[in-house]
């Protein structure tokens, strides 16, 4: 059983910078692949980024270049860097735990473990 916990949500100005974080529970974290998903309101839920268990990290096109994951192993944390923020990527932003891949890391379904979610508003 893993427990996810966001933080550094909040309100910036487009063209900002914002860390979220994710802290996990457990001693099995580095086993575990990790991403970020956002939701707006009235939208599905979208992929953000991964970072795999092994490091490799990917980051959906709509993100590329603004946004980077990473994770620290020994805090049991992973962390999403955006910049030059969007007010498009207004929307709670939820990170998510696997260690067993079913089917496609992309997919929202394929996750075992989520955490509450942290709002990031950004404003013209």
């Amino acid at each position: 059983q893993v427990q996810l916990g966001e933080s550094g949500g909040g309100l910036v100005q487009a063209g900002g910078s914002l860390r979220v974080s994710c802290a996990a529970s457990g001693r099995t974290f580095s086993s575990y692949h990790m991403s970020w998903f956002r939701q707006a309101p009235g939208k599905e839920r979208e992929f953000v980024a991964i970072i795999y268990s092994s490091g490799i990290t990917y980051c959906t096109d709509s993100v590329k270049g603004r946004f980077s994951i990473s994770r620290d192993n020994t805090k049991n944390t992973v962390y999403l860097q955006m910049n030059s923020l969007k007010p498009e990527d207004t929307a709670v932003y939820y990170c998510a735990a696997t260690r067993v891949v079913r089917g496609t890391l992309l997919s929202a379904g394929t996750y075992d473990y989520w955490g509450q979610g942290t709002q990031v508003t950004v404003s013209l």
